[in-house]
Formats: C-alpha cells, sequence, structure tokens
C-alpha cells in the first residue's frame, strides 16, 4: 500500500513563466516516483488545480503578476493542509526565506535550478511522506527517536544528518556532496569546471562542495598556473597514506 503511495506523488506546479514551468515539469519527473499533475501560471488556475486535484507537493514560486507566493503558500496551508510545499524561486530576500519557513514549507530551493538539488529534496521527501502514511495508517504510538527523524526529513534544505550522527554543513547537501566525492575520487583530479560540468551546477556551487571536502579532510588542493588568466585550484582525492 505504501510503495503504491510513493509510486504516484502528484505534483502541483505554480510557476508563472510557462518556460521555467516546463523545465521544473522535465526535472521534476526525471526522480522516480513522482508525476507532475498540473501547471498553474496564476493565482486563479493555482486556487482551481488545488481544489481539483488536492496534490501531495506544491512547488511554488514566489514572483507572480497577480498574487504573491508567500500569500498562496499561507492558502494552501490554511485550505489544503494535506498539500506540502516546496518553494522553487529567485527570490533571496532574508524576510521572504523567514516567512516562508515559519509557514511550514519543506524546502526553499532558489534559481537557478540544480537538479541534484531538487532530486535530493524530492527523495527525502518520499522518505517523509512515507513515514506520515505509514504513522497515519497504524495510528500508532511513536518514539522520540522516530518523530526526530521525520523532523528531519521535513528540513531538507536544513542541516541533515549522514547516518553516523554527525551533522552536515549549513548548505552542503549529502546526496550532492556524495556525487562530488565520487566524481572526485573516480578521476583522481578535479577543478570546478570539470565538477560543474559533470554534475550540472556552477564553478560556485562545485567549488563550496570542493572546500568542504578539503575542510573534512576528504581532498586537498593545489594551485595550477597557466600562460595566461588566473591560477584555478585543482582538488586532488586524499591518498590514505597521506
Amino acid at each position: 500500500m505504501n510503495e503504491q503511495v510513493l509510486s504516484d506523488i502528484e505534483v502541483l506546479i505554480i510557476e508563472d513563466d510557462p518556460r521555467i514551468a516546463e523545465i521544473n515539469r522535465r526535472f521534476i519527473e526525471k526522480v522516480d516516483g513522482f508525476t507532475v499533475c498540473a501547471i498553474a501560471t496564476n493565482e486563479f488556475e493555482a486556487k482551481l488545480q488545488l481544489d481539483v486535484l488536492r496534490p501531495s507537493l506544491a512547488v511554488l514560486d514566489v514572483y507572480f503578476p497577480d498574487t504573491n507566493g508567500l500569500t498562496l503558500l499561507s492558502f494552501i496551508k490554511h485550505h489544503y493542509p494535506g498539500t506540502d510545499v516546496i518553494m522553487l524561486t529567485a527570490a533571496k530576500e532574508a524576510e521572504t526565506v523567514v516567512q516562508a519557513v515559519r509557514a511550514g514549507v519543506f524546502d526553499f530551493i532558489v534559481k537557478p535550478l540544480v537538479f541534484e538539488r531538487l532530486r535530493a529534496t524530492l527523495e527525502e521527501y518520499a522518505r517523509f511522506r512515507r513515514q506520515v502514511t505509514t504513522w497515519q495508517a497504524e495510528q500508532s504510538m511513536v518514539e522520540q527517536a522516530e518523530i526526530d527523524r521525520l523532523l528531519q526529513s521535513a528540513g531538507t534544505g536544513r542541516l541533515a544528518g549522514n547516518g553516523a550522527g554527525e551533522l552536515w554543513a549549513k548548505g552542503i547537501d549529502k546526496v550532492t556532496c556524495e556525487k562530488v566525492l565520487e566524481l572526485l575520487n573516480r578521476r583522481g583530479e578535479v577543478t570546478t569546471g570539470t565538477v560543474g560540468i559533470e554534475l550540472g551546477m556552477s564553478r560556485s556551487t562545485a567549488r563550496r562542495y570542493l572546500e568542504y571536502l578539503v575542510e573534512s579532510g576528504d581532498a586537498h588542493h593545489d594551485q595550477m598556473y597557466g600562460t595566461v588568466g588566473r591560477p584555478e585550484r585543482i582538488y586532488r582525492r586524499r591518498q590514505e597514506n597521506a
């Protein structure tokens, strides 16, 4: 029963730019177990689709010509508490983020969208939904450790456990970090450019993950000096005997 629920998580995209909405749809449907049931480009369409479809998840922008995403978020939480929300937006204002988190958003992802970041969130959401569905079906008592794990899953954009009881650094996603490390181990050495191309992320994002691996002791870096331009760092995997 739970597997059937997980294989059919319906997502409503609320985004005023049809091109971006289509990109988001393709990204979401690349993740196993997720289906985009509709796309709404304005407030009227969003409220209509919410009422008719009652989706499990809404992926919501902030900027709209006729409304504000935070207003829609509040509307969803009040009228459709069974629909969870992931904000996907170019908005970076601190107050916007704070309001969204306080309103109960599952995650807040800033554009331009990196597929690996979205996939990590959706996979965490699937685990969250599975646990919620199980609890509701069994109507059983739960232990503190189980509650802690559920709350951790509901905050994938915040600190997340790595399975060993430790905390991942702020802004570092576990799944993405593991992919960067796997690429580094496979190639032996990389630059921010190669990581960006291979994993579909910006150079600045690649640099953040590579520097995190240096700080954690999984990698080290050297400067590469070319004939023109600025020197570039080469990141190499840490040898066992290093």
